[in-house]
């Protein structure tokens, strides 16, 4: 994952709020850091992703929704 497919998943699936979770949920995946400390810390995009939809308990569709077709068409 890109960091350009995770932020288009943040903002996919949590709308305009996908900013503020990246900068205040804490991940205790990631060691207790949020996503925004992770990746400037160069966590892996994938990892990081992968920690907030455990966190939030989303379903597979959404954990891989940044590597369908119909998603990559909405973003050209």
């Amino acid at each position: 994952m890109k960091h350009s497919e995770f932020w288009a998943a943040m903002e996919d699936t949590f709308g305009r709020y996908g900013a503020s979770l990246a900068q205040d949920l804490v991940l205790a995946p990631l060691n207790g850091r949020t996503a925004n400390e992770a990746l400037a810390d160069g966590e892996n995009p994938q990892r990081v992703w992968e920690a907030i939809c455990t966190v939030n308990e989303l379903p597979e569709s959404v954990r891989w929704h940044h590597r369908t077709a119909d998603h990559k068409s909405k973003r050209r």
